[in-house]
């Protein structure tokens, strides 16, 4: 027993020794390896002049801080000038509106004003025209007065002169057409009596007698009652006599009359008769 005893407590002697052994072994290789990987790790050991890294920390986030400031501050002001920027242009976009309205406004103006004076231009110019030919009538008025003074002015063999006319009394008889085929022949017409001291002349040359008659250049054929002398110019008055014209029977020609009856004056001596019927005549015509 006592044997077994002793041999019991040498093995587990042997066993402590064992595991005492590999516990040191382990634990130099640990240190081993330990002091392998703090030899591989260089830890930075700051300088003796270094400042405190919390001093650092601070340092940069107050310049961060700044920095942002510095940066709003510049949002702010770059979003003050482009909204007075937008502004000026809104208000230089209402300017030019106005402007391109008034502009607008302007020009229909000026446009009715092109028009007005192309009336205005066309107007003076059919005026001017007219004037021209106006100055070319009067300067041919002038030439042939010039002439007229230069050469003077005779009526033809068996005419008579009165003012500025020259006439002629026939003594055969003819109807109111062929007279005045006759007097347009010779440069003339059936007689145009305007005023009463022509119709005096006139009436003056003639022979009294039982119903001397004679035409003068004046019908209403056109349309009964509207007598026109042969330029084609209306009758105003006349030297009627009392009761005439009546358009008896189709009468549409004027002649006069001096008879032996002396109630029959120069003032009061027309008559009318019908164009077909044969009468003296009295033709006017133009100095010559």
């Amino acid at each position: 027993m006592a044997m077994s005893g002793a041999m019991g407590s040498v093995e587990c002697d042997g066993m402590y020794s064992k595991l005492i052994n590999k516990e040191e072994e382990d634990t130099l290789y640990d240190e081993k390896n330990h002091k392998r990987e703090s030899s591989d790790v260089q830890v930075p050991v700051p300088s003796a002049g270094a400042a405190p890294s919390s001093h650092l920390y601070r340092l940069a986030t107050g310049c961060l801080g700044l920095l942002c400031v510095v940066f709003l501050i510049s949002i702010v002001v770059l979003c003050a000038h482009y909204k007075n920027l937008l502004f000026g242009v809104s208000e230089e976009h209402d300017m030019i509106s106005q402007n391109y309205s008034s502009a607008q406004s302007t020009m229909e103006r000026l446009s009715f004003n092109v028009s007005a004076l192309s009336d205005a231009i066309s107007k003076l110019q059919k005026e001017k025209a007219d004037l021209e030919k106006d100055r070319e009538r009067l300067q041919k008025r002038v030439k042939d007065l010039e002439e007229e003074q230069v050469k003077p002015k005779i009526c033809q063999p068996e005419w008579i002169q009165f003012n500025t006319s020259c006439y002629f009394i026939s003594s055969t008889s003819k109807s109111w057409d062929e007279s005045q085929g006759y007097c347009a022949e010779r440069g003339g017409h059936l007689a145009i009596i305007d005023t009463p001291e022509e119709q005096t002349f006139l009436w003056n040359q003639l022979v009294r007698g039982h119903w001397n008659a004679y035409w003068f250049g004046i019908s209403d054929e056109k349309a009964e009652g509207d007598w026109f002398w042969v330029d084609g110019t209306k009758l105003v008055g006349g030297f009627w006599m009392d009761g005439e014209p009546n358009n008896h029977i189709d009468e549409d020609c004027g002649y006069m009359v001096k008879t032996r009856n002396p109630g029959i004056l120069a003032l009061g001596s027309w008559y009318d008769a019908p164009c077909s019927m044969h009468w003296p005549w009295i033709c006017e015509g133009p100095i010559s």
